[in-house]
């Protein structure tokens, strides 16, 4: 962990970061992870290693007002000013160009960050994104500041767990994911606890306030949407009618909307999946070694290319690591599906996540991702 110094709004801040160079041979690439609101930068523990192995310089960053970065009494929060202090980061560092990999809030962040430095994205990949609608203009009413703030401090770690189960876990959940609810309720309760609960609250209001909805039609590079399909995350939702709550948070639809809207796009649906569909969540490696060995996938995950899918796993006489197929009946096998229907794939690691976004920025032309399996 590192921590980068710098001036905003009239305050010294401190932004923890984690800078993780390329094991092996480096091929000259950056990805930045962005994290979500109930998560850090350490929560992509295992999409790091997984990218670093691959060949990718890594940063994850602490936004302002979480984890291990500073958490100040008087913040505007926008995520204007949360990109731009990410691009100081990154210009600290001497990063020019970078591969944006953004998850839930994450996704809303590097989504403005890519329209505010376009020129400075090779690529964008967004793992279940909230943003994907507008909550106030669907008629979610809206909740101050001090409202969030009573909300925040009574957090409990049972209700942090009863949360995710439902929403990231699609009412499924493993002992091993307790790891990110004790992180959370340690901040929340721990002795900060009124400073975590007020830029928490702040923050909220930031998400629900200043959609990225109307603006995905900007974006101008390649852009990856991997939608886990049973998420039913949408802000607000514990206050709105019977009538408003039946049509938001339905990521089935919301993905697909989106994905129209955004020039440059492949969508990615994975049926089954909640918001857990972060990298680092859910992975199995069982799974995974099935796949590995020599000769076992002569067809390659996610509609790439022989070349593409090999570049990304570091060989072309491998296949991506960490992509999990779900055959489904009624549909062909998920390595050739039928044109016009998606297949029934998982994507559970980094590396596959940023190798569909280099394939989609490589052939622009081959529009349907799943009809392109050799060049």
């Amino acid at each position: 962990l590192k921590h980068f110094d710098f001036q905003s709004q009239g305050k010294a801040l401190q932004m923890g970061y984690m800078d993780v160079a390329a094991l092996g041979k480096a091929n000259g690439r950056t990805v930045v992870l962005m994290h979500g609101k109930n998560f850090c930068a350490a929560t992509w523990d295992s999409s790091i290693q997984a990218l670093s192995e691959a060949g990718y310089r890594v940063i994850a960053p602490d936004q302002i007002g979480f984890c291990t970065s500073s958490k100040p009494d008087n913040y505007q929060y926008s995520f204007q000013q949360l990109a731009t202090n990410t691009q100081q980061l990154l210009k600290a560092l001497g990063i020019q160009k970078a591969t944006l990999l953004g998850h839930s809030t994450g996704g809303m962040l590097a989504t403005r960050y890519a329209l505010l430095y376009p020129e400075q994205v090779d690529q964008l990949a967004l793992v279940n994104p909230i943003g994907l609608e507008d909550w106030k203009a669907l008629g979610v009413p809206y909740r101050t500041v001090d409202q969030w703030y009573q909300r925040e401090l009574k957090v409990t770690a049972q209700g942090i767990r009863d949360y995710e189960r439902n929403t990231y876990y699609d009412g499924r959940r493993k002992p091993e994911f307790d790891r990110w609810v004790d992180m959370l309720a340690g901040l929340s309760n721990g002795p900060g606890k009124t400073q975590v609960a007020w830029n928490s609250a702040l923050i909220y209001d930031m998400i629900f306030t200043q959609p990225v909805y109307y603006e995905f039609k900007d974006l101008k590079m390649p852009t990856l949407l991997l939608i886990g399909t049973s998420d039913t995350t949408a802000i607000g939702k514990d206050l709105a009618s019977p009538e408003v709550k039946a049509k938001i948070g339905h990521y089935e639809v919301l993905g697909r909307q989106v994905a129209k809207l955004i020039r440059q796009s492949t969508l990615v649906e994975c049926p089954g999946m909640g918001r857990a569909l972060h990298p680092s969540h859910g992975r199995d490696d069982r799974r995974h070694a099935g796949l590995a060995g020599p000769g076992r996938l002569q067809r390659w995950p996610l509609g790439l290319c022989r070349r593409c899918a090999g570049r990304a796993a570091g060989s072309i006489a491998s296949p991506v690591a960490g992509i999990a197929w779900q055959p489904r009946s009624g549909h062909a096998p998920a390595f050739f599906p039928q044109r016009g229907k998606p297949p029934a794939v998982a994507t559970r690691d980094a590396v596959g996540i940023v190798a569909a976004a280099e394939h989609a920025q490589r052939h622009p032309q081959r529009g349907d991702w799943w009809g392109h399996r050799r060049h």
